[in-house]
C-alpha cells in the first residue's frame, strides 16, 4: 500500500492515506445496492471515491468536511480517476492530524491577495466606480478571504476567488497598457466584481469547500445575482445610472455566449478583454493543474475541462530571470 498525493495517482495504484470528505452522497445502482460516492481531497486535489454496497442502516454515516482513513485501489473510468474503496473509517484524536495539510489552498495568502485588490481599487479613479466596488469588496471580505471560484472547476481551492481576481488584475494592467484606449476603471471593476456573486451562488465552509448552491444560486445563478448586487450598490452610493449599466453589462455579457449564461454577447471593449481574460485564466489553471500530475516528455490523460484534450509536458526548461 503506497501514500501517495492525489495528483501523483496512477491507475492501478493500491493507496492506503488520509483523505478530506469534501461532499458525500449516497446514491442506489440500477440493481437497487446501495453505495457511498465521495469526493476526497488533499492539499494537491480531489478524485471521486466509491464505496460499494454500503448500507446507510448498518454501516458508519459519513459526511462532508470528515478526515478519513481509506485502503483502495485507484482506476480509470470515462478519462478520469476514481478510487475504489476498500476500507474507510473516521479519523480520531489519536491520529494527530492537522486538517489545513487536506485541504487545496491557493498559493498565496488571502490577505495578500485581498490586500492585492484594494490596491488595484486605489487605481480606479472615477469616484462611482471606486465607491461601487469598494463597498462589495468590503462587505464581503470575510466570504472573499474564504471562497473558491468554483465547486468543482478553475480555482476550486480554498481562497481560489480571490486567486482567480488577482491574477486576472495583473494580466488586465499589462493589456491596458497596450490597448491604451481601454477604461482601465471599468476594467478594473469588471474584473474584481465580474464573479463576486458566487459567494452567493454557493454556500462554502471556512475550510473552502463547496457543500451546496443555494436556493437562490440554484434559481438564478452568480450572473444574474452579480447584476443584483451591482444595481443595489449602486443605487446604495447614489452612483451615476450608466455606470451602474456598464458594470452590469460587463457581469451579464461575460460567459459570452448564451449556452454558457450570457444572453449578451460583450457589447464595450472593457467587457470583451475581460471575457478573454477570464477564459484565460480558468484554462492556464486547468492545464497547469493537469500537468502537474505529468513527467517531462508525456501525455497527460484526457481533460473534461479542455474539451477532453490531451496536454504535452515539455521537457524544454523554462528558463527566466524573473522567476524563481
Amino acid at each position: 500500500m503506497e501514500t501517495k498525493k492525489i495528483r501523483d495517482f496512477q491507475s492501478g495504484d493500491q493507496i492506503q492515506n488520509f483523505f478530506l470528505v469534501k461532499a458525500a452522497e449516497y446514491k442506489t445502482t440500477s440493481n437497487n445496492k446501495s453505495y457511498l460516492d465521495l469526493t476526497l481531497v488533499d492539499q494537491t486535489g480531489d478524485i471521486n471515491g466509491k464505496l460499494w454496497d454500503h448500507s446507510t442502516e448498518t454501516e458508519p454515516h459519513y459526511t462532508a468536511n470528515q478526515l478519513v482513513r481509506i485502503r483502495g485501489s485507484v482506476s480509470e473510468w470515462q478519462n478520469k480517476l476514481q478510487l475504489k474503496i476498500d476500507k474507510i473509517r473516521v479519523a480520531t484524536e489519536e491520529d494527530a492530524l492537522d486538517i489545513g495539510e487536506f485541504v487545496p489552498v491557493a498559493p498565496y495568502s488571502p490577505e495578500a491577495m485581498f490586500a492585492e485588490i484594494e490596491k488595484y481599487i486605489g487605481m480606479i479613479k472615477n469616484s462611482d466606480v471606486a465607491k461601487i466596488v469598494s463597498t462589495l469588496v468590503i462587505s464581503n471580505k470575510e466570504k472573499l478571504l474564504l471562497y473558491p471560484a468554483a465547486k468543482q472547476n478553475h480555482h476550486a481551492v480554498r481562497s481560489g476567488l480571490l486567486y482567480h481576481i488577482t491574477t486576472m488584475l495583473k494580466m488586465g494592467e499589462k493589456v491596458s497598457e497596450v490597448y491604451v484606449s481601454l477604461n482601465r476603471d471599468l476594467l478594473f471593476a469588471g474584473i474584481i466584481v465580474h464573479d463576486i456573486a458566487k459567494i452567493a451562488e454557493m454556500n462554502a465552509s471556512e475550510l473552502g469547500i463547496v457543500s451546496e448552491y443555494t436556493v437562490e444560486g440554484e434559481l438564478l445563478g452568480h450572473i444574474i445575482q452579480g447584476i443584483k448586487m451591482i444595481d443595489q450598490t449602486a443605487v446604495e452610493v447614489g452612483a451615476d445610472p450608466e455606470v451602474s449599466l456598464l458594470l452590469q453589462h460587463m457581469i451579464l455579457s461575460h460567459h459570452y455566449e448564451p449556452e454558457f449564461g450570457s444572453p449578451k454577447r460583450p457589447m464595450i471593449p472593457e467587457a470583451e478583454i475581460l471575457h478573454y481574460l477570464d477564459m484565460m485564466d480558468a484554462r492556464m489553471y486547468d492545464m497547469g493543474r493537469a500537468l502537474d500530475k505529468v513527467e517531462d516528455g508525456h501525455f497527460s490523460d484526457k481533460v473534461w475541462l479542455l474539451n477532453n484534450r490531451k496536454l504535452y509536458k515539455s521537457a524544454i526548461k523554462n528558463i527566466r530571470e524573473d522567476i524563481e
